[in-house]
Order: structure tokens, then C-alpha cells, then sequence
């Protein structure tokens, strides 16, 4: 076999049947076989993943070469196993339950290969439901920058690679990470390259939730992601000289990785993992947390992340339990600012300076924030079904303070505003969501498509994500789109907001309901 134009490295633990959808994917890739090698790396599965990569090795013999090693808790060593073996002109990885468009592979190579590209982003979208940052998607473009870009927020290693560059600098996986190992491949890979491109007018990649959500990333600790936070900014920090490059990079980690850490399920842990958590966070603070990106920070991981870092796991508790149990914050107006009333607000024992609870500058965005009080499915006059939101300010002069109609959103559809109305104890916003609209925002694999409130006030329009303090207790109901059936159901994500989840009803989905509904899940 000549040298192939891509190698495809697979790590796999554990992922039929998604496995067999991901291979014949690649298989069958427009580009054609003989251009292209599978390397994949059976990381220690006992749920038949390894013989189904013997029987495609078996089927394509020129095309698909298997290893098998003892699990090494992670997708870092098979990675770099596979990357040992790659012999191709570029690399790309994929997730073994995730699959690729058909012409995946030759567009990314022609446009390599044209634009002399040493990374190439494909557009990935979601399937189940699964949320993919898009914003680096936008348009097509030949050359974007690593630090001027959406592209710290699309760290996955999910990309085509020069292998050349790969090998130059001997890019691999830091093995000691069992969560996020990808990221410090990626950006170093980002970092090193000439040039990077983007190819948004077509669904390369469909990164997939596995409906039984037992992939590593679901079901990791909190305590295992601080330490791989730790470990991925420490690398950022020795990649990148202090100033204004790194902060572009790092305010995607504290917003994501850091934050994360500190939403709404903290207050569930253990006091001794809740205590752990605080005390990591406070130390990638000190060290990392520079004005620049506390600034840019919203309202929310701000004070979370500043409260970790200088004051008790109380008062972190204090401030999450605003936002989670007691609702929209109180508006705090001193002349002509604008500060949000969280717990340790001028608090003389924390010194947090004022600043950090100023919301002036984006004070439409904090007049837009409401609260879920109830989700209910109502029938239209014409018959259709709909979903009807009602939320809450403590607010009473929300109406007369906007220039506009206020209302609510689920991803790209308006909602339908059916009352906008104030009494004693704030303002009420009923808005509704017609099932035929929610469902044709939604591709073939699903869409989580989050609530936000959008209103016009002080010259501008604010916005602010709608959240959901007690999970909706509506059911999920399930409707069919041409020949196709989804089931909607209305829930809160990790950061205690409300999202539409519309999943496809599939045959194995169907099947796996039966199971489990059956007595020994149906053996």
C-alpha cells in the first residue's frame, strides 16, 4: 500500500453498538479506501468493541489495522499507540461512538492540500441532543487565528492534522489525564501551525451522546476534572508567555473547565470533595486569573470563581444557592451603577471589590434575567400542541423599563409572548412554543435548544439564558416530523438553566426502553 493520504486513529473502549455505525462511516468515505488507513486501538473493552474490530480488519485488510491493549483508563495511550503506527500525509481522530459525513475526509484533505493547511476544522454538529459549540463555524475560512478566534472554544482533537507537523514536535497525549487529554494536543497543534482553516458548509462530524451516557466524559469527578483542569492551564501557562494571548486562551478554561466545576450540582457533594474543589479553584485563580479575564467572565462564574478564591466554601455555597434555590439575585443601584446583589456584596470580610459585582455595562443582559416557575404543555386553538413557559423577576418595573416586547427563545425560535404582566412581588413572562417550530429547528439526530429571555432596553437588547431552580415536572411527549418521531422533553442542564431536549426515537432506543421496562431488563 502506497502512503495513504489520512490516517484515522480510533480509541475504543466499550462502544458498540455505536462502533459498528463509526467504521462503516469511514469505510465508505467518498476519499476511498486506498487513501486512507484505520488505525484502531482496543483500549481493554469486554463489550465485544474488540471483536468487531477484528471482524472489519478481517473485511478490509489493506485499509483497517487493530491493536489490542489492557485498559489504560483513558483515551491518551491508545491515541498515541495509533499516532506510533500512523503512516499518513495527515492524521484525524474520531470518537468510536461518533461518525463522519460521507465526503468528510476528501474535503478536508483537498482544502490541506490547497490551502497548505497544517489543521483543518470540520463543522461537527450534535446528534442526541448533544451541545456543540458553533460559533467557530460561522462561515468558511481559509485562515483563522488561535487567538483572535472562536477556536479555543473547539479544543477537541476532533480536526485533520499535518502529520508532518504532529511529529515535528512530537505531539502526543499527556497519558496521567483521564479527562480532556485532547485539549493540550490540539492547541499545541494550533500553537505550531502556519496555517489553520475552516470548512463550515458541510456536516463533517457528528459527535454523538451516547443515549446510556457512559462515556468517560459523563461520568468523570469532580475532583478528577480539577485535577485535569490543573493540569491543562499549567500547560497553557508553559506554552504561552503571560499577556494578552494567554488570557484569550484561559478565559475559555475558567469559563468552561473551572466554572463547571462550581455549578449548581456543588451543592450536592460531599463536604470534603466540596471543600478539595474550592481550595483547587482558589489556586488556578491566583495563579491564572488575570483582570483581563475576570472581566470578560459573565456575572455568574465570575463571583463564583472570585468568591472560591477569597472567601470559605460557605460563602461559595452562599452564592451558588442564590442563583439555584432563591432565584434572581436582587438589583443593588449606588448613582448610576448597577450592582447585583449577591450574597457577600460589601461584605467587609471578603473585600471583594465592587467591580466584580458590577453589572452596568451589560444591564439590559441583567434585566433580561428570569426564572422558570412552571413548564406546561397546552393544546393551540388550530389543535396544535405547544410548550408554554412562565417566568419570573422580582422586577416589578421590568415592563417600564424596556422599549420593546419581551420574550423568550429556545435556540433559533421566538416563542410566542401570551402575557407580560407585574403584581406585588414582580413580573410574570408567559411565553409559548409550538411543537411544528421547535421541531424544525431540529436536525435528524436531535437538538438541545436552550430558553433564554430577550428584551430591548437602555439602547440596546439583552439577553440572559432562563433558569430552571427545581427541574420541570411536565412530561416528555413524543411527535412525529414526516416520517420521523422525536421526543421533546422539557429539563435543566448542568448549569441549572432550562433546555428543550427533542432526541430521535430510534429502533435501538426503542428496544432499550423495552429492556428496561422488562422484568431482568428483558433477558
Amino acid at each position: 500500500m502506497s502512503e495513504p493520504d489520512v490516517s484515522v486513529v480510533v480509541a475504543v473502549y466499550n462502544t458498540m453498538p455505536y462502533l459498528t455505525k463509526c467504521l462503516n462511516s469511514l469505510l465508505r468515505q467518498s476519499i476511498g479506501r486506498d487513501r486512507i488507513e484505520v488505525i484502531a486501538v482496543d483500549d481493554g473493552s469486554t463489550d465485544g468493541s474488540g471483536r468487531e474490530l477484528d471482524r472489519f480488519a478481517r473485511l478490509y485488510p489493506d485499509t483497517v489495522k487493530v491493536i489490542h491493549q489492557a485498559n489504560s483508563g483513558g483515551p491518551a495511550a491508545p491515541s498515541n499507540r495509533a499516532l506510533d503506527q500512523a503512516t499518513g500525509r495527515y492524521v484525524f481522530f474520531i470518537g468510536a461512538d461518533d461518525y463522519l459525513g460521507a465526503e468528510a475526509l476528501e474535503r478536508l484533505v483537498k482544502a490541506a492540500d490547497e490551502y497548505g493547511s497544517d489543521v483543518v476544522l470540520g463543522k461537527t454538529v450534535g446528534v442526541n441532543s448533544r451541545n456543540i459549540h458553533q460559533a467557530v463555524f460561522a462561515r468558511n475560512e481559509v485562515e483563522i487565528g488561535l487567538f483572535d478566534s472562536a477556536l479555543p472554544w473547539s479544543l477537541s482533537n476532533t480536526k485533520l492534522f499535518r502529520r508532518e507537523l504532529v511529529e515535528r514536535h512530537h505531539l502526543r497525549y499527556p497519558e496521567d489525564m483521564p479527562v480532556g487529554s485532547d485539549q493540550p494536543f490540539t492547541l499545541e497543534a494550533c500553537f505550531r501551525a502556519k496555517r489553520i482553516s475552516v470548512l463550515a458548509d458541510y456536516e463533517f462530524y457528528h459527535a454523538v451522546r451516547r443515549l446510556n451516557a457512559h462515556n468517560i466524559t459523563y461520568r468523570s469527578r469532580h475532583v478528577e476534572r480539577l485535577r485535569c483542569a490543573e493540569s491543562i492551564m499549567t500547560f497553557v501557562a508553559q506554552l504561552i508567555e503571560p499577556g494578552e494571548q494567554r488570557d484569550a486562551v484561559l478565559l475559555r478554561h475558567f469559563t468552561w473547565e473551572v466554572a463547571r466545576l462550581i455549578e449548581d450540582d456543588f451543592l450536592r457533594l460531599d463536604r470534603s470533595v466540596q471543600e478539595q474543589v474550592t481550595a483547587g479553584v482558589r489556586v488556578l485563580a491566583d495563579e491564572y486569573l488575570t483582570d483581563r479575564i475576570r472581566t470578560q467572565l459573565e456575572i455568574e462564574p465570575r463571583l463564583r470563581i472570585s468568591t472560591a478564591q477569597r472567601g470559605t466554601v460557605d460563602d461559595l455555597l452562599a452564592v451558588i444557592r442564590q442563583d439555584a434555590e432563591h432565584g434572581v439575585p436582587p438589583t443593588i443601584v449606588d448613582g448610576v451603577r448597577w450592582y447585583a446583589g449577591y450574597p457577600g456584596f460589601r461584605d467587609p470580610r471578603l473585600d471583594l471589590p465592587d467591580s466584580w459585582f458590577d453589572v452596568s455595562d451589560t444591564a439590559a443582559d441583567w434585566l433580561a434575567r428570569l426564572e422558570a416557575i412552571a413548564v406546561t404543555w397546552e393544546t393551540c386553538p388550530d389543535g396544535e400542541r405547544a410548550l408554554t413557559v412562565t417566568a419570573r423577576t422580582p422586577r416589578r418595573d421590568l415592563a417600564s423599563l424596556t422599549s420593546g416586547p419581551i420574550g423568550l427563545t429556545a435556540g433559533d425560535v421566538t416563542g410566542t409572548t401570551l402575557e407580560t404582566s407585574r403584581d406585588s412581588a414582580g413580573s410574570t413572562v408567559r411565553a409559548q412554543f409550538r411543537v411544528n417550530l421547535l421541531l424544525a429547528g431540529a436536525a435528524a439526530g436531535g437538538a438541545l435548544l436552550a430558553v433564554r429571555s430577550q428584551l430591548t432596553a437602555f439602547g440596546g437588547v439583552g439577553t440572559a439564558a432562563v433558569r430552571a431552580p427545581t427541574r420541570p415536572t411536565v412530561s416528555r411527549l413524543m411527535f412525529r416530523r414526516g416520517m420521523r418521531f422525536f421526543v421533546i422533553t422539557p429539563t435543566t442542564s448542568h448549569r441549572g438553566q432550562l433546555v428543550i431536549a427533542i432526541a430521535p426515537v430510534t429502533p435501538r432506543r426503542v428496544m432499550a426502553r423495552l429492556r428496561r421496562k422488562l422484568p431482568h431488563g428483558g433477558k
